[in-house]
């Protein structure tokens, strides 16, 4: 994928972010997740049907990479089983840390690939996915 397709991809999940904003069923488990270094404040919720993500929303203000990232994460774990969904954040976590990582599974998660060549981006990218482990119980 060529870098001005991943810039746009970014761009479309943060003006047009997917599932943005709770909706009002005490169903979902939320976890508020929060970057010490910048603006990033979110918080991410999930709904699961034993254990299937049926459906993912978020709230709150953050930067462009953050929103997207979220946006994503979100269109990406929707349908996938708890398992799946953490071998999803064990892939992502991994790319963007530089370790070995399956991109196969990532979906349209891999345009955040590059990530790591600005390292203080890093915790914006890594934010929601904080959020769905504390969520899946899986925080390291």
């Amino acid at each position: 994928m060529d870098d001005k397709l991943k810039r746009d991809i970014i761009l479309e999940h943060y003006q047009n972010p997917i599932n943005r904003g709770f909706i009002d069923n005490n169903n979902y488990i939320k976890v508020n997740s929060r970057n010490e270094s910048c603006v990033d404040n979110i918080t991410v919720a999930l709904l699961l049907d034993k254990d299937v993500i049926i459906d993912a929303r978020f709230e709150g203000e953050a930067c462009a990479i953050c929103t997207s990232a979220t946006s994503v994460m979100i269109k990406t774990l929707i349908g996938k089983t708890v398992e799946e969904a953490r071998e999803i954040i064990k892939n992502f976590n991994n790319m963007i840390n530089e370790e070995e990582y399956d991109s196969s599974i990532l979906e349209e998660l891999n345009v955040y690939d590059t990530v790591y060549r600005q390292p203080n981006r890093k915790n914006c990218a890594l934010l929601p996915f904080k959020a769905v482990k504390d969520i899946l119980g899986e925080r390291e």
